[in-house]
């Protein structure tokens, strides 16, 4: 997955967690190292850590004027 070309943009993602659990957010993504998405989770409010291959899906967010 090419999550690196959106780095510094918002994007949607569904996610799978560790505990089996899909969730839809919308984060920031700050960087990606090493398979792991540092963002800021707008839907949560906070600094989260993603990993790649637990994203299921990504979608940039384009906000219209």
């Amino acid at each position: 997955m090419m999550i690196k070309k959106y780095v510094g943009r918002i994007v949607e993602i569904i996610y799978i967690a560790c505990d089996g659990k899909i969730t839809q957010r919308r984060i920031r993504v700050l960087s990606v190292q090493d398979d792991i998405v540092r963002a800021y989770c707008t839907t949560s409010g906070a600094p989260r850590t993603f990993r790649v291959e637990n994203i299921l899906a990504v979608q940039l967010v384009v906000r219209s004027a």
